[in-house]
């Protein structure tokens, strides 16, 4: 069995240890990829020894492996929040509130993830077609009940929850881009991103 799947039973020094290697491999890993990253490198991030890291997990894989459970996890909360509503285009709008918030929380998260999507999903296929297809499935379902009692616009629902990941990941996955664009210094980047896709996603929708 793996080490360290979980901090149950750990001491409160074990489970400190545990984390602090966590956060340096998401570090190492959010920077390099899973290919590109070593257990030496995630040793000198976390300031500790080789063998001590290999204490606490089995190798890089197990890391990985425990980083991206978390990931997936949490990365399926803000869509199953959203629900049926008289006001669907604020419950969509609220979406991606939600996910453009995880990207400007979570940046190191957004780009383990497009990192292991773009390897072409090998540790995490099944979770992808298995409950993340079924979650998309069942709130496409959802807004397309909307569109046929003309609440929102006719569209595409999966395309429209393709489009809300792929203009608020952006903020996470394209960060040195953006501020390459707008300048280190546009600390007010995510209030006026989300002022925008608010904006679009609300003259998208409107029937």
């Amino acid at each position: 069995m793996a080490r360290a799947a979980g901090t149950k039973g750990q001491t409160r020094i074990q489970r400190e240890k545990t984390e602090q290697i966590l956060n340096a491999a998401l570090n190492v890993f959010s920077t390099y990829g899973f290919r590109g990253s070593t257990i030496d490198q995630i040793a000198i991030e976390a300031g500790l020894s080789k063998p001590n890291i290999l204490y606490y997990f089995d190798g890089k894989d197990t890391i990985h492996g425990v980083l991206l459970a978390r990931l997936l996890e949490s990365w399926l909360e803000p869509l199953e929040h959203m629900q049926d509503s008289d006001d669907p285009i604020s419950e969509i709008c609220a979406y991606v509130t939600r996910k453009l918030e995880m990207a400007r929380d979570f940046p190191r998260e957004s780009r383990l993830f497009a990192n292991e999507i773009l390897q072409g999903a090998p540790h995490i296929i099944d979770d992808l077609t298995g409950p993340l297809r079924a979650l998309t499935q069942h709130k496409a379902e959802l807004i397309q009940s909307w569109i046929t009692a003309g609440k929102i616009a006719p569209l595409d629902p999966h395309h429209l929850i393709f489009s809300i990941w792929s203009t608020t990941q952006h903020y996470a996955d394209f960060d040195v881009q953006v501020n390459a664009v707008l300048g280190p210094q546009s600390s007010d980047r995510f209030e006026n991103a989300a002022a925008h896709l608010d904006h679009m996603f609300r003259a998208t929708l409107k029937p």
